[in-house]
Order: C-alpha cells, then sequence, then structure tokens
C-alpha cells in the first residue's frame, strides 16, 4: 500500500482513530510505564532514595525467592487452583452458551441470563461470606447431609484443607459462569443463519446443528480466550483465596499473589516482592506464546 492510499485510508477512518486515543494513553500510563518499576527486582530499594541511587543486588532476591520453600508452596497451590478452574470452568460457559442459545421462549432465555449474571456483581467479600455461611456446621450443606443421614456430625468444610481447593474452584465458577457466557452468545449471533436452514432441510436436529454449526462457529473465540486463560494460569489472584481461607487451610490457600504480598510488601521487602512479580509476568509470556503456538499446530487457530 503506497503512502497515499494509507494517508486517504486513515482520513477515513480518523474518528475511529481517535477515539481509541484514550485507551492507548491508558495502556501506556498504567501498563507500560510501571515496567520502569522492574529494576527493583535487581536492587536492594530503600523507599526514599532515587531508584537509580539504589544498591544493585544482581539475581539475590530472585536465588532467595527459589530457596524459599513457602514459594514452592505458594506455587503448587497457584498451579492446582488454576488447572481446576481451567478443567472445570472453562467448559461451563461454553455448554451454557449453546444451551441458552437454543431456548426459543425470551422472556425465559433473558430470566435465565440476568440470573447467571448476577453473582459477577456481588464482591468477593460478600460470596465469601455466603459460602463460609452456607458450609458452616449448622449451615444448609451440613443440614441436608445429616438430613439425609449421609453424615452423623457437621462436616467442618472450611476447616479442612481437602475441601479448600475445591470450594474456592467452584465459588468463581458460580459466580462468573453467566458473565463468561456473553462473549460466546455474542460469538454465536455472528453465525449465518442459511447454515441453521441449510441443515433443517437437510432434516438436521437441534443437537446436531449445535454440535456441526454452532460449535465449529465459536470455535475461534473459544481459542482465543482458552490461550488467554493459560497465559493467565498463573495470575489468579488473591481475594477469594484471602477471604475464604482460615488458619487450617493457610498451608493450601497462598498463592503467588498472596506470597508477594505477604513476605514483599508486607515485610517492607519491596525488591523481593517485585521480583516475585516479574517472575509471574515472565511465566505468564512463555505460556501465552506456548499456548498460541501449540494452538496452531493442533487446530489452525491461534491468537496472533
Amino acid at each position: 500500500m503506497n503512502s497515499a492510499k494509507l494517508t486517504k485510508k486513515l482520513w477515513r477512518q480518523r474518528y475511529l482513530i481517535l477515539m481509541i486515543f484514550p485507551f492507548i494513553i491508558w495502556l501506556i500510563v498504567f501498563r507500560y510505564i510501571p515496567l520502569w518499576g522492574w529494576i527493583m527486582a535487581f536492587q536492594d530499594y530503600k523507599p526514599g532514595k532515587p531508584i537509580w541511587s539504589q544498591e544493585w543486588v544482581g539475581f539475590k532476591w530472585f536465588i532467595e525467592m527459589f530457596q524459599d520453600p513457602d514459594f514452592y508452596k505458594a506455587m503448587r497451590n497457584t498451579l492446582v487452583m488454576s488447572f481446576m478452574g481451567l478443567i472445570f470452568g472453562f467448559p461451563l460457559p461454553i455448554i451454557l452458551a449453546l444451551l441458552l442459545n437454543e431456548i426459543k421462549n425470551i422472556v425465559f432465555k433473558r430470566t435465565v441470563q440476568t440470573i447467571s449474571y448476577l453473582p459477577h456483581f456481588v464482591s468477593w467479600v460478600v460470596v465469601a461470606s455466603l459460602v463460609s455461611e452456607i458450609l458452616s456446621p449448622s449451615g444448609v450443606i451440613n443440614q441436608i447431609l445429616q438430613k439425609f443421614h449421609l453424615t452423623n456430625y457437621p462436616v467442618m468444610f472450611m476447616a479442612d484443607p481437602r475441601y479448600f481447593w475445591w470450594i474456592v474452584t467452584f465459588s468463581d465458577i458460580w459466580k462468573e459462569l453467566g458473565w463468561n457466557t456473553i462473549i460466546y452468545l455474542a460469538a454465536i449471533t455472528s453465525i449465518n443463519p442459511e447454515l441453521y436452514e441449510a441443515a433443517t432441510v437437510d432434516g438436521a436436529g437441534r443437537f446436531r446443528k449445535m454440535i456441526n454449526i454452532t460449535l465449529p462457529g465459536i470455535m475461534p473465540t473459544v481459542i482465543v480466550l482458552l490461550i488467554l486463560s493459560i497465559g493467565n494460569i498463573i495470575n489468579i489472584g488473591f481475594e477469594k483465596q484471602f477471604l475464604l481461607r482460615t488458619a487450617a487451610t493457610r498451608d493450601v490457600a497462598d498463592v503467588i499473589d498472596l506470597y508477594i504480598l505477604t513476605y514483599g510488601i508486607g515485610t517492607g521487602r519491596y525488591s523481593f516482592g517485585t521480583a516475585a512479580g516479574v517472575f509471574k509476568s515472565v511465566v505468564s509470556l512463555i505460556l501465552l506464546i506456548f499456548a498460541n503456538w501449540f494452538s496452531k499446530k493442533a487446530t489452525g487457530y491461534r491468537m496472533m
């Protein structure tokens, strides 16, 4: 494309280009400029001194992090809960979107959508309180178990480390299931209706059309979101773990972000916390590149 055609095309799209400027500025200010802070991971940072006047210590904090047993415990918890969320949580929004698309009663469909979206707007503080109350010794779950004689005494769900990962995983699924279906429902609307009409003429039922038309039609969207989910395996946050954990479940609740908060910022070791954050970002980038490459090889779809 020569410069004249490029200039003409940019002029035609000038309003669209102007609309994206605020987002570009936001991205630069909040995503790229803070990357300069990564140099703290290679310093013994002391607040109050200019960053270029800090003592340089090389890979000291990375070595200390890799020698800390608590780091590997946090990494284990992070990976286990991430993979559980990916295995159980990723397919369910797709299934729900496919089922919602087959509902012909518009009122019922919108009601189900609204009810499934609502938990997304509830804060984790409220969700954690609800989960703790439901799973308490006098909660609904224990009452049901004892009513049907499935147990003779209350089960201490919140105090038993064996249940913690499952509680976190399914609490997160319940909270985000409806919200995560939105993008799949939007992708379904872009499928050519003539494909369904042709399938109906050929005698295909609703299930066959779902499997052979709807699912392949949204597959590029599914692959892109799967790649992003794999890239964020190590970035699961800490809110739900922090709010749902107890003293008895601390060993299975601490994740990388909580590790950074506790042993980095919490103790004033800002360089140590930054080193752990850099490690997270590097691992996420490697996972993203690998997932994108593997997707291209296995399915032909890729994000970039």
